[in-house]
């Protein structure tokens, strides 16, 4: 499997490494504070909306957009965890996402009165950093140098 998917080159982990700090605090603040996005920018929330009824997304509401939004925020999720996990357990970057959107919804549960946790987030979640990882497994067979096959030595 490891000529399959070959690890990444550590430039890559560093720079994955390096993405994946600010992401993940970046996703604590917008996960474990008491405030839902929606109260902290009504606006951008109006505006996304707006511009997606006048391009012809009528479908779009704000219940749709709050389950894309979820997924394509774990998407990274997926991702960081694929490239910064060792070869040998990389089927652990599966199930890695949705413990951390499970996590999530737990601590928004016990801690945030005020958050909603849903099973719906975790799906939705979990979805989005299945994708990650998907999407980083296609990268990799398509973008990763291989390695030449050993050759044997012939005797004559």
């Amino acid at each position: 499997m490891s000529r399959l998917l070959p690890a990444p080159r550590r430039l890559t982990r560093g720079i994955a490494a390096g993405l994946a700090v600010p992401f993940l605090a970046g996703l604590a603040l917008l996960t474990l504070t008491p405030t839902r996005v929606e109260e902290r920018m009504p606006d951008l929330l109006d505006l996304v909306l707006s511009t997606a009824h006048r391009i012809g997304w009528d479908w779009l509401d704000f219940t749709r957009l709050e389950i894309l939004a979820n997924v394509l925020v774990f998407v990274p999720v997926g991702i960081f965890a694929f490239v910064l996990m060792p070869r040998r357990v990389w089927l652990l970057s599966v199930v890695l996402g949705p413990a951390v959107s499970l996590g999530i919804e737990i601590a928004q549960r016990l801690a945030l009165p005020h958050r909603a946790a849903t099973v719906s987030d975790v799906i939705a979640n979990s979805s989005g950093a299945v994708i990650g990882v998907v999407l980083a497994i296609a990268c990799t067979l398509l973008f990763a140098p291989r390695r030449p096959a050993a050759r044997t030595l012939e005797t004559p």
